[in-house]
């Protein structure tokens, strides 16, 4: 369920929370990210520590004083679930910071990504040794874990948990990299796309209406969405990122995390849209700003027919061109390009979007 309270003051509330206040807050090695719907507060792997993120993508204070993460992570029921180096899982009560189980897996490589069902159940990733192992929790103090996938051929990174398909959905490092499935009765491996038409892909996770998501570090840094059954892809563009590693939906807010591994950033995607997006005559890429006025939150959407290089720069009411926010190649498909933050004083504004053959303005209030 959505809600109705505003993320920032969400944030706020968490901060009132944070269980080490006095930690001096900076993140420093980013790698992944996750909602904590206990509290209300996104968290971050940064090596020797988790830290709190607030709603401008801040570090605003430690989680705990001794809990680390060094890859993935994952939430489940009132425990944060970490991958520590050298095969190490840690559970780590959300509101106390207290260990509450520990696991280690002997004879792993490179753990990295993790899922879980919200129950019982933790998938994580071998990315060295390309493995995927399911632990069951049901007793904290003694989990067991099995080796589900022995081979998965590729380099196995991010990995989400698809109740709807009863399947696990793991991308994959490389050239050209795949987007692969587990089926959970079997454990046999399939391919969903064979080439997802990036390289590198990080992290992935799924919202609460059958959609994908997944963050790819070249050639561009990139989040792409699919539709449950990998037949359909959007890209969505937000300013700012650089290798994007393990991204988290936020099912609850309707939010996009996205943990930026190259600059030790954190960028949010609001996932609001406006009810109807139409190409016209006048209208050739089906533009559209929401909101408008424009906040550090809204999102540019338009579609292509063909591959090319788009320009949207930003005009004063007189019509000259005072900013430009992006130039760029994008693929034959529907975008979303979130604005951030505009350095811009208050009034009205025009943007203007073309790609060489055909342009379009639409005014904006700032």
């Amino acid at each position: 369920m959505k809600s109705n309270r505003p993320f920032l003051v969400m944030a706020v509330m968490a901060l009132c929370i944070a269980i080490n206040q006095n930690a001096t807050a900076q993140f420093g090695s980013i790698e992944s990210i996750e909602y904590d719907p206990v509290n209300e507060r996104f968290l971050v792997s940064n090596g020797n520590n988790i830290q709190i993120a607030d709603g401008n993508g801040n570090a605003a204070g430690q989680f705990g004083t001794e809990p680390k993460a060094n890859y993935g992570m994952e939430v489940k029921g009132n425990a944060l679930f970490t991958i520590i180096n050298g095969g190490i899982i840690r559970a780590f009560d959300l509101t106390s910071g207290v260990q509450v189980s520990t696991l280690t897996i002997p004879g792993t490589n490179f753990l990295n990504g993790m899922a879980s069902n919200g129950e019982n159940l933790i998938w994580v990733t071998d990315f060295g040794a390309k493995k995927i192992y399911e632990i069951d929790f049901t007793n904290m103090i003694s989990p067991q874990y099995t080796e589900i996938v022995s081979n998965t051929i590729t380099t196995p990174n991010g990995i989400c948990y698809d109740s709807d398909n009863d399947r696990l959905v793991f991308v994959n490092w490389g050239n050209g990299a795949k987007i692969k499935a587990v089926s959970l009765p079997d454990y046999n491996v399939t391919t969903l796309v064979e080439n997802a038409g990036v390289n590198n892909i990080d992290g992935i996770d799924n919202d609460a209406y059958g959609n994908f998501y997944i963050s790819s570090w070249a050639p561009t840094a990139k989040i792409t969405k699919y539709n449950n059954d990998f037949s359909v892809s959007e890209e969505i563009t937000v300013l700012g990122m650089s290798s994007p590693a393990d991204i988290c939906y936020a099912q609850e807010i309707d939010t996009l995390a996205i943990p930026n591994s190259g600059n030790q950033t954190v960028k949010y995607v609001g996932f609001e849209t406006p009810s109807s997006i139409k190409e016209t005559a006048e209208n050739p890429f089906a533009f559209s700003c929401y909101p408008n006025p424009v906040t550090d939150k809204s999102v540019l959407y338009f579609k292509l027919k063909n591959a090319s290089v788009v320009r949207i720069e930003i005009l004063d009411s007189s019509g000259r061109s005072v900013g430009l926010l992006v130039e760029d190649n994008f693929g034959a498909t529907t975008h979303k390009v979130v604005i951030g933050e505009l350095d811009l004083s208050a009034g009205i504004y025009m943007w203007r979007i073309s790609d060489g053959a055909a342009s379009y303005v639409m005014p904006f209030v700032k």
